[in-house]
């Protein structure tokens, strides 16, 4: 039988947190501003989400809607200020005006959050190579193999394309394939977020990929209500369930 699937789910404060946690999430993104798709949020935020749950908590670097990086040196100070209120994992993740992953950015903040394991989230699925910048990020980052005890960049936040994983379900099962085989530049783990549904899970389950991520189907209210208990434990039960394509 495979292991447990990981099952992440977007936190804006202390309330989604304890509700998400409740209902089966194995660790949370936290962020906040979802009208700009999710920004780095306040210290004080990531605290009092710490001091609510005991699950790992990755901490958004972004400070504007988009995929610029914008004011690099204000995010890597803002990153050390996080890490020294005590956080462990963050998400970034930084393009070019054409496509290319912004290497200059990613590796000033990957040097601030050195030892620390990190997810490089759906900028992918705006690149103009999605290919071409997995190998570049494994040659100028250090991209470990996907150990569970491995630090910096470990994961790949992506629906496959840019209009969801309805788009993007071939391309997923693609590059899970090339995971499987050891490929350069895709040993970080697939975390498929964006446009997912329950209905997608046996197919992506069956694949070997075991990382999900929801952020507006853990709120049905929408974004302005908080997690819903009983949303998490829907797609808890629903990842229990399936493995590897056979029922658990």
């Amino acid at each position: 039988m495979s292991k447990r699937a990981l099952l992440e789910v977007i936190a804006l404060g202390p309330e989604d947190a304890v509700a998400a946690q409740a209902g089966g999430a194995d660790r949370l993104e936290l962020v906040t501003d979802m009208a700009a798709d999710g920004l780095t949020p306040p210290r004080s935020t990531f605290a009092a989400i710490r001091a609510a749950v005991d699950i790992p908590l990755r901490v958004m670097l972004r400070s504007a809607d988009g995929f610029a990086a914008g004011d690099v040196a204000a995010l890597c100070e803002e990153a050390a200020a996080l890490r020294a209120e005590g956080a462990e994992e963050f998400v970034l993740g930084f393009l070019t005006p054409d496509g290319r992953p912004d290497v200059a950015a990613v590796r000033a903040l990957a040097e601030v959050i050195d030892g620390c394991r990190w997810t490089f989230h759906r900028a992918i699925d705006r690149a103009a190579d999605r290919d071409a910048l997995r190998k570049e990020l494994a040659a100028h980052c250090a991209v470990p193999a996907s150990s569970g005890t491995s630090t910096g960049l470990d994961t790949f936040l992506t629906a496959g394309a840019a209009q969801g994983v309805d788009a993007g379900l071939p391309t997923l099962l693609a590059e899970q394939a090339r995971t499987a085989a050891g490929e350069s530049g895709y040993a970080p783990r697939i975390l498929v977020g964006g446009g997912l549904g329950l209905g997608h899970l046996p197919e992506l389950r069956a694949a070997g990929i075991d990382a999900f991520h929801i952020g507006g189907a853990a709120r049905p209210a929408g974004w302005s209500a908080p997690v819903d208990v009983a949303a998490v434990r829907q797609w808890r039960d629903a990842l229990d369930g399936v493995r590897d394509g056979a029922p658990a």
